[in-house]
């Protein structure tokens, strides 16, 4: 993308001129706006601020913070509006810097409007399900869509406001192909990747997505929304990862990344979702690479497959060390992933652990501003100031539940020491010192 290109593709809220939101933004990163700049008009930094929304508009990229998304959405077998706004309050109570609705029961339409107008953050979609609820509508099935309805579905959730979509453009007949040998544990478990891959075969056509391409950046220019392009051939198994078929997808990925660019559309790049630690660094390094450094955004990855029911846990763990080695965005996984519709608590969790996992990954990368969190609640913590080491945690609510739960009969500790409290027992012998110790900045971690 050249300079001259970024001006007109600039998102921004209503209230504010170009140059002061890319002011705002680069203040809240804490990086400066000649920086933010260069890499959003280089394409390796995405703004997420459709221009039919007035929200603070969202960086996601090289040198910004991580950040995590939350999916929230109706299925086939529950679907109540109402619940599903309480999930995106307590998405964002936590900390989710966005949210997709990714809903495909009930009204689509009326969950979509609601979710859009109650959000304070950037709002992401995949168009496809629409086309699969419009179908059904009509009495027919998905691979009975055409093309032209297809391109509908992402137009129509352009035009509600959605700041960003998830589309499978990547796959295409070639990278199908190479799906068939690949001899995969778990096939294709991409919800969008399936349904494309069974609409080409039935129709005996190439991928609308693909094909009409230049048509969805269109759409998107317009928009003023960003691709996330989907990786239908993610893997579903550790035992999957880094395949034939997961790069091939991605090498055409790459390509279009390129397309984006020069049409002046913001493009991110969607990741795996089981990876196991040793192949995390080489997925990151091979996106980075291929994509010109477009902004990578990963489901976890799951480190492990016998997680279920913990796997905020195993995608937290990938999500640390993918954020370290380099990528931007973490899709949160919930303990309910592989078994069932996430409940308001379960996305709390979800939010939470990939909150941490980001803030780890920034603290190492060594962010302006990422360790003076941490300095706060240690230095909180060494005065015994409970208040301020809860209200200072990723989560006071759950801390502060814990922390009443059980008082201890010794006056300011808690009931794992009580009156062995090593902290207590220091300050009390004058030994504690008054002030933490300033965690080096020194060399700066991997970008």
């Amino acid at each position: 993308m050249m300079k001259a290109e970024v001006k007109s593709q600039k998102p921004k809220a209503k209230s504010q001129s170009a140059r002061s939101w890319l002011a705002n933004v680069a203040a809240r990163e804490r990086v400066s706006p000649a920086l933010l700049e260069k890499h959003f008009s280089e394409g390796k930094v995405a703004v997420l601020c459709s221009k039919r929304r007035s929200i603070v508009p969202l960086a996601v990229g090289k040198g910004m913070t991580v950040k995590v998304n939350a999916n929230i959405g109706t299925s086939p077998d529950t679907s109540d509006l109402a619940n599903e706004l309480a999930k995106l309050r307590a998405a964002v109570a936590v900390g989710a810097d966005t949210v997709m609705d990714l809903s495909v029961g009930g009204d689509v339409d009326e969950v979509r409007a609601a979710v859009i107008a109650e959000s304070p953050v950037p709002i992401g979609t995949v168009p496809v399900y629409q086309t699969a609820i419009d179908a059904r509508r009509k009495g027919k099935s998905f691979v009975a869509a055409s093309a032209r309805e297809i391109l509908a579905g992402v137009e129509k959730h352009l035009r509600d406001g959605v700041d960003f979509i998830t589309v499978h453009c990547g796959i295409n007949r070639r990278n199908v192909e190479v799906l068939a040998r690949a001899g995969r544990v778990c096939g294709v478990v991409s919800r969008g990747g399936s349904m494309t891959i069974e609409w080409m075969r039935r129709n005996r056509k190439e991928n609308p997505l693909y094909e009409y391409y230049d048509e969805v950046l269109a759409m998107a220019q317009e928009y003023g929304a960003a691709l996330s392009i989907g990786d239908g051939l993610r893997p579903g198994a550790i035992a999957d990862a880094t395949d034939e078929a997961q790069v091939a997808e991605l090498l055409t990925i790459g390509e279009l990344v390129q397309r984006a660019r020069a049409a002046g559309v913001q493009a991110m790049v969607e990741g795996p979702g089981h990876v196991p630690l040793d192949q995390i660094e080489a997925n990151v390094r091979l996106e980075k690479s291929v994509c010109d450094e477009a902004p990578f955004y990963l489901l976890g990855p799951l480190v492990t497959d016998v997680g279920c029911g913990y796997d905020h846990i195993t995608g937290a763990i990938g999500g640390a060390l993918a954020a370290w080695y380099g990528a931007d965005f973490l899709c949160y996984v919930t303990p309910s992933e592989h078994l069932g519709l996430p409940t308001i608590e379960d996305v709390r969790q979800g939010v939470v652990a990939s909150r941490i996992a980001a803030h780890a990954a920034d603290v190492a990368r060594h962010h302006p501003g990422a360790t003076d969190w941490d300095l706060k609640v240690s230095r909180a913590r060494a005065a015994l100031d409970w208040k301020g080491m809860i209200a200072g945690c990723v989560d006071p609510q759950r801390a502060e539940t814990i922390f009443s739960a059980a008082r201890s009969r010794t006056e300011g500790a808690c009931t794992m020491c009580g009156e062995f409290c090593a902290i207590r027992r220091m300050t009390a012998a004058g030994d504690q010192p008054k002030r933490g110790r300033q965690i080096s900045s020194g060399r700066r971690g991997r970008k």
